[in-house]
């Protein structure tokens, strides 16, 4: 795990509360009646990446995007 401001993970706590953010499941794993268990905050936050040349800023995975969310917690796509 990256090391992240406080104001960062209240943002990335924001974004976890969005919503359920489910594994990805296969075709074949749906048609066998396989469904996702949500992800953790933890799982969620690990998932936190370093960006290059953005001053402290982290990438971060969510709805087919990516949020870049700034040390003072500004969250951004």
């Amino acid at each position: 795990m990256i090391r992240t401001t406080q104001a960062q993970r209240r943002a990335i706590k924001r974004v976890y509360d969005r919503g359920p953010i489910l594994p990805y499941v296969t075709p074949r794993e749906q048609d066998a009646g396989i469904r996702g268990v949500p992800i953790t905050y933890r799982q969620f936050r690990r998932g936190a990446r370093p960006t290059f040349g953005c001053d402290g800023a982290v990438a971060l995975q969510w709805a087919g995007m990516w949020l870049c969310i700034e040390r003072d917690g500004y969250t951004h796509s």
